[in-house]
C-alpha cells in the first residue's frame, strides 16, 4: 500500500512541483552550517549576488564556541529510520526497509544481494517485496546515494533527485552504464557525435561531483550552530530571535542590476535569468529563516515551563498542532524540524527534541568533555581498557559514541592503545 502510495505521489510531484519550489523545500531542510555554505556557494557562482556589507553583524562566534556546540554521534542508521516515521508503511514494509538499513555498509551502500536479505528475513518476504522497499522506498531516502548497491547506481540516485534533464540523463546513463567505455574520454568521445560537447562535459562535472560514499558523513561527531537563540527576560517569558551572528547577508549587486535594465543595454538571457535566480535565493532565504523562527518561537512558548525550568517535563506537541497553529502543512514542519537547533539556558538542543514524542536519547558532548572523559576512564581504571570497552561504559551513562570516535579523541590526549599502554 505504502509504496503505491509513493509511486502516485512521485507522479503527483511531477506534474505539480517547479523546478523553484523543489529548491524552496530542499533549503528548509538545510540545517545553519548547510545553508551557509550553500549561500556561499551562490555568492561565488551568481555574479549578481553579494554580501550586504552595510548590514554585516560581527560574527560573535570563534572557533571555540563552535567546537562547544559540538553534538553527539548522529548514526546513519538513525538517521535513516527517522525519515521512515515520515512515511505511511505497513508493518512488513517497515520490517524490510529496518533490515535493509541495518545491513547497508558504512558508506551508505547495500553490498548483500536480495537473496542474502530474503534469507537473513527466513524467507518471509519475497525477492520482489524486498527489492521493491530497496528502490521506492530506502533509495529515496535523505542523503541521495543510499542503498546503492553500486558506486555507479550511487552516482545515478544522486543525479536523478538533482533533477536533470532527459539529455543529461541519456548521457549519464550511456557515460554510466555503456560497457564498451571503460573510461570518461572514451564515452567522451563516442556521445559527441550524437551530443553537444557542451552538454557532455556538463554531465562528466555533475558526475565527478557526486558522493561515492553519502554514509560516511554520519560517521564523525557533528558540528551544529543554532539557528534561534532564546534571551530571557524579567517578566518569565522567553523571546526568541533568529541568531544573524555568523550568518551571510546577502542582497543584490546593483551596479550589474542597472545594466541588465538598460535598455541600450542588451543583456542576453543568461544574464536576465542569473539575476531572477539571484532575486529568488534572497526571498527563499528570507522565507526559510522567517519560518523556521515561527515554528520555534511556538515550541518555545508551548514549553516554555519546561525551558525554564518551571517544570522538568515537556508538554506533548506533535507536528500536525504546530502546522494547524501556523496554518503551514506538517510536512513543512516536518523538514524545519531537521538539523536545527535552539541555544536554550538548557544549551543547544533540537528543536525536534523539544517535541515530547521525540525526546532525544543522546547526551550531547564537546570533544573537550570526550577527551576529559577518556582520561579519567583510562586514569581510574587499574585494567587496561580496549576502545571498544571505554565506549561500551561511556553508553552506558548516556552517551551514543563508536569505538572509533572513542579512538579518535583518545589519540588527541597522546594515550597509546590498550596494547601499548
Amino acid at each position: 500500500m505504502a509504496i503505491k502510495l509513493v509511486r502516485e505521489f512521485k507522479q503527483s510531484q511531477q506534474l505539480s512541483i517547479t523546478p523553484q519550489l523543489k529548491k524552496s523545500i530542499d533549503l528548509l531542510q538545510l540545517s545553519r552550517l548547510e545553508i551557509i555554505n550553500k549561500i556561499n556557494n551562490e555568492i561565488e557562482e551568481n555574479p549578481f549576488l553579494k554580501k550586504d556589507e552595510e548590514n554585516i553583524s560581527d560574527s560573535g562566534f570563534d572557533d571555540m564556541e563552535i567546537l562547544e556546540n559540538l553534538a553527539g554521534t548522529h548514526t546513519l542508521q538513525t538517521h535513516l529510520e527517522e525519515q521512515l516515521e515520515d512515511l505511511r508503511l505497513g508493518a512488513a514494509e517497515k520490517k524490510i526497509a529496518i533490515t535493509i538499513i541495518q545491513s547497508l555498509e558504512e558508506n551508505g551502500l547495500l553490498q548483500l544481494d536480495i537473496d542474502e536479505i530474503e534469507e537473513m528475513m527466513k524467507f518471509e518476504h519475497s525477492n520482489d517485496e524486498i527489492n521493491s522497499v530497496l528502490e521506492n522506498i530506502i533509495q529515496n531516502l535523505d542523503p541521495a546515494g543510499i542503498g546503492a548497491r553500486n558506486f555507479k547506481e550511487a552516482i545515478h540516485i544522486q543525479l536523478r533527485k538533482k533533477q536533470i534533464t532527459q539529455d543529461e540523463l541519456d548521457v549519464a546513463n550511456h557515460i554510466l552504464f555503456n560497457p564498451e567505455f571503460s573510461n570518461f574520454e572514451d564515452a567522451k568521445t563516442d556521445l559527441a557525435l550524437k551530443f553537444p560537447e557542451k552538454l557532455i562535459d556538463g554531465v562528466l562535472e555533475k558526475i565527478k561531483k557526486c558522493d561515492l560514499s553519502p554514509g560516511l558523513e554520519f560517521e564523525s561527531i557533528n558540528l551544529i550552530q543554532p539557528d534561534l537563540e532564546i534571551i530571557p527576560n524579567n517578566d518569565h517569558d522567553l523571546n526568541v530571535k533568529f541568531r544573524i551572528n555568523n550568518f551571510p547577508l546577502i542582497t543584490i549587486d546593483k551596479e550589474l542590476e542597472e545594466l541588465v535594465k538598460d535598455k541600450k543595454n542588451k543583456a542576453n538571457q543568461e544574464l536576465k535569468e542569473k539575476m531572477g535566480d539571484a532575486k529568488w535565493l534572497i526571498r527563499a532565504i528570507n522565507r526559510r529563516n522567517e519560518t523556521v523562527q515561527n515554528v520555534g518561537t511556538l515550541i518555545c512558548k508551548m514549553q516554555s515551563d519546561f525551558l525554564l525550568n518551571i517544570s522538568s517535563e515537556l508538554k506533548p506537541i506533535t507536528n500536525i498542532e504546530i502546522a494547524k497553529e501556523l496554518k503551514i502543512s506538517a510536512s513543512t514542519v516536518s523538514r524545519i524540524l531537521r538539523s536545527k537547533y535552539i541555544q536554550t539556558p538548557k544549551g543547544a538542543v533540537s528543536m525536534k527534541s523539544l517535541l515530547a514524542n521525540s525526546v532525544s536519547k543522546t547526551r550531547k558532548v564537546t570533544p573537550i568533555q570526550l577527551m576529559e572523559e577518556i582520561q579519567k576512564i583510562i586514569a581510574d581504571e587499574p585494567r587496561k581498557l580496549s576502545d571498544q570497552k571505554i565506549s561500551d561504559m561511556l553508553n552506558m551513562r548516556g552517551y551514543n559514541l563508536a569505538r572509533r570516535t572513542i579512538s579518535k579523541y583518545r589519540k588527541k590526549v597522546n594515550i597509546p592503545s590498550s596494547r601499548n599502554r
